[in-house]
């Protein structure tokens, strides 16, 4: 294994950091920075083509947080004032190759910059008023594990190797196209306040295989993800799944009409974890409840689910793409039981909506970006493993469907409504697959209903973090979901 160096930018920065916040904190009763610093790859193997490009998630910059009396204001800056470094490269080969050797300016002098900035936005009368700001003293660091470092191997390697992926699956007689991706984010951040100095480096890889199957004028497409704080050993998982995926395109070519109905279903982990995101993970976002957004926040300690249902959380206690040491307000991750045994017991909080509603911070403080607001988001959601085998789940069901390769999940939090869209579908009657595969399905329900008639939830455990999550159309973060396989009852269609 290979361990995360923290970025040169950011050690070299962090004496200047707290010179700023030693000047600044005199002038507010409460005053914070993020730094960051976050590079990455993104590789392509498309028919006839490969390229390479740089990731969404790539950023450098800072924000600072003050308040007083209450008010809180925060002020964004890509450079500090007086700050020069050398131009910033989006694929560095090594982590010391990251240029950017800062020239410190006059601490004072930044300071009283920046101080202006906050000064005025102080100022502003439509400010809402928060209690104060804790500050409790922490120094900590984490530095993350990979074992194939994607930035120190040779490019066309890795293009080489998406494109052996794509051809391994490509037989030009049931699948007829298809295209690999791998793209990668080194993440680097800094907190620094009057008591807590945090800093954590890792990295996260997300890759995906897709093939599109064709038999005359019908067209079936699938994929296969992998992901985790990994390098490009991610890779591997691919590559294993060629045979199961090639299988699945082919039968995709035969699924049929599903006659919409009530049916009882068992959600794969993926999405049985997407069912959790959407059911309670954006309804116990604590904004939202401050926000009067959110019918979750009428039902804590109330029944919502069966007693197989237990849900959870949070950065901390397992590791995959949403975990961290820290969140983007300075915050040590948690893990949070959100629904124990059918009770909703808790929401996830950032600092300020969990400070208004006198509720304990969670570490859920997450920015899309440095320049962007913190919010109140998931990290990794999902259902605790229950007793149940999946052999004994699919014998149990009587007419029914097994659901898997989710295309996309949306809900509405102040009503409660859900829908899941999956890509494969296979029927089950008198506790047996019939051979008949259904594609695409819409699943829909009313929450309460639909998580209260859980009756069986497997031993399994699994996470996945391939996508990202949006708070509403935008502000998207990195998260992962999962879990074991779960048997409910949803309407179909």
């Amino acid at each position: 294994m290979q361990k995360r160096s923290h970025s040169p930018f950011l050690l070299a920065t962090r004496p200047l950091l707290a010179g700023l916040i030693k000047e600044l904190r005199p002038h507010f009763d409460y005053v914070s920075v993020l730094a960051t610093d976050d590079r990455g790859l993104s590789y392509f193997a498309l028919p006839g083509e490969t390229r390479t490009t740089e990731p969404m998630w790539v950023q450098r910059g800072f924000v600072f947080r003050a308040q007083r009396e209450g008010n809180v204001a925060e002020y964004a800056c890509a450079v500090l004032p007086g700050l020069q470094d050398a131009p910033y490269t989006s694929a560095p080969k090594t982590p010391e190759d990251r240029p950017g050797t800062p020239v410190m300016p006059d601490v004072a002098d930044a300071a009283e910059k920046i101080r202006t900035h906050l000064e005025a936005l102080l100022a502003d009368p439509t400010l809402i008023s928060f209690p104060q700001i804790p500050d409790e003293p922490a120094i900590s660091e984490y530095l993350g594990e990979v074992e194939e470092d994607p930035f120190v191997a040779d490019p066309e390697t890795i293009l080489a190797r998406l494109a052996a992926l794509r051809e391994k699956i490509t037989d030009g007689k049931v699948v007829v196209m298809a295209q690999s991706r791998y793209e990668c984010v080194d993440v680097s951040r800094l907190f620094v306040s009057p008591s807590r100095s945090l800093m954590q480096s890792f990295l996260w890889s997300q890759a995906y295989l897709f093939g599109v199957a064709r038999r005359g004028q019908r067209s079936k497409m699938s994929y296969r993800p992998a992901s985790g704080r990994k390098g490009l050993e991610i890779l591997r998982t691919l590559e294993n799944s060629v045979p199961a995926l090639a299988q699945e395109l082919s039968d995709l070519l035969d699924a049929e009409p599903m006659e919409p109905g009530e049916y009882e279903v068992i959600l794969d982990p993926d999405m049985a974890g997407t069912l959790a995101h959407e059911a309670f993970g954006h309804g116990v976002e604590t904004d939202m409840f401050f926000k009067k957004r959110a019918r979750a926040v009428e039902y804590l300690g109330k029944r919502v689910g069966s007693d197989l249902v237990t849900m959870y959380d949070g950065a901390a206690g397992v590791d995959q793409t949403g975990s961290y040491l820290f969140d983007d307000e300075g915050v040590f991750s948690s893990k949070t039981c959100v629904i124990d045994k059918g009770i909703l017991k808790s929401g996830i909080s950032d600092t300020l909506s969990a400070l208004a509603l006198k509720i304990p911070r969670t570490g859920n403080g997450r920015r899309e970006a440095y320049s962007h607001k913190a919010y109140a988001r998931m990290t990794n959601t999902y259902f605790a493993p229950g007793a149940s085998s999946l052999g004994d789940m699919i014998a149990s069901v009587k007419h029914g469907w097994k659901l898997s390769q989710l295309n996309s999940g949306m809900e509405d939090p102040r009503n409660w409504g859900i829908q899941l869209i999956c890509m494969v579908g296979r029927e089950i009657k008198d506790g047996k697959f019939t051979g008949r595969v259904a594609s695409p399905i819409v699943c829909s329900g009313y929450v309460p209903d639909v998580l209260s008639a859980v009756s069986m939830v497997s031993g399994d455990f699994e996470l996945g973090g391939s996508g990202a999550c949006g708070k509403g159309h935008k502000e998207y973060a990195k998260v992962s979901s999962g879990g074991p396989y779960v048997k409910t009852r949803m309407r179909l269609g």
